[in-house]
């Protein structure tokens, strides 16, 4: 693997100490400042210092991050350009590891973790909603959590949307969508701006993840994720892997969260969040093969007493 150039490189005071990140359009450091100490370091790569939109992309993001304050939420500390002519944006640093490689490790999680996990979410959701800010790509690569302290900070706002934007001076064009496809709202493939509605549906994902270890549909490609988004329910929670069930009420939050129809769905984040929270709180035993086969057993006796 080549060494990445700009490590232990210096940009506008900001000494690059390690790449701990890469996307579509930028790619994040850890990095050190005299004043603001450590910091996450977002850099423009460099093929897209002349793209207009890119650019357009990169400011308006750090516009968005100063938009939402909250503490569930990255704070926004330097938006800046290099006399190099590098595109910069300094972040907070958030301890802990991406959502990503948490879920992966260690889910199905235990239900309070689970839903203190979702309740922070839509939290730092509800709040960019409060600001007219829709995130359209809520997904656990662009969530930080320490398990030490159960604590969640939402990164990324590269490809959010203000909810009172024109068409003139959107930034994706009509029929294409953005977003991950494993966590987007079916109505976000048509391209249309989309509304708090589809951060719901993408949190419903991430809900979904966390209690199964798994996601809603089972594609093995994206052209088959794609046509399962338009023409298929999702697979029941309760059905996402042999031997993990949970009760009724929980199921159905999370169903409902991901229903195709945004209309079909909870009025708010939070009200999504709060559900999920009470039902796991009051009907949250997931069972097991062995806690069924014990069931069974018991029945069993009981038949011949």
């Amino acid at each position: 693997m080549s060494r990445d150039p700009l490590t232990g490189t210096t940009v506008a005071g900001y000494a690059l100490e390690q790449r701990v990140g890469e996307g579509g359009t930028a790619t994040v450091y850890k990095a050190s400042h005299q004043q603001h100490g450590t910091v996450a370091l977002k850099i423009l790569r460099e093929k897209l210092r002349q793209d207009r939109t890119a650019v357009a992309r990169f400011l308006r993001e750090a516009s968005f991050g100063t938009r939402v304050e909250h503490p569930n939420v990255v704070r926004t500390i330097e938006l800046g350009q290099s006399p190099e002519g590098i595109h910069y944006l300094a972040i907070e640093w958030a301890a802990g590891e991406l959502l990503e490689g948490y879920a992966k490790r260690c889910a199905p999680l235990p239900c309070d973790e689970a839903s203190t996990i979702v309740v922070q979410i839509a939290d730092a959701v509800h709040a960019a909603h409060a600001s007219g800010i829709v995130h359209r790509d809520l997904k656990p690569e662009n969530l930080m959590y320490d398990p030490a302290t159960r604590n969640v900070k939402l990164l990324d706002f590269g490809i959010a949307t203000a909810t009172d934007v024109a068409p003139d001076e959107r930034l994706t064009r009509a029929g294409f969508f953005v977003g991950t496809l494993m966590y987007v709202a079916p109505e976000a493939l048509s391209g249309e701006i989309v509304t708090p509605a589809a951060d719901q549906y993408s949190l419903a994902c991430i809900a979904y993840l966390l209690l199964a270890g798994t996601l809603p549909y089972a594609a093995k490609s994206p052209r088959e994720m794609f046509t399962q988004l338009l023409s298929q329910p999702p697979i029941a929670l309760n059905k996402a892997k042999p031997g993990v069930t949970y009760g009724n009420s929980v199921e159905a939050v999370v169903m409902r969260g991901l229903a195709k129809d945004p209309k079909g769905r909870y009025l708010s984040v939070l009200d999504f969040a709060k559900e999920l929270a009470a039902a796991l709180t009051t009907d949250s035993k997931p069972s097991t093969e062995d806690s069924g086969l014990f069931s069974r057993m018991k029945g069993m006796f009981k038949g011949k007493s």
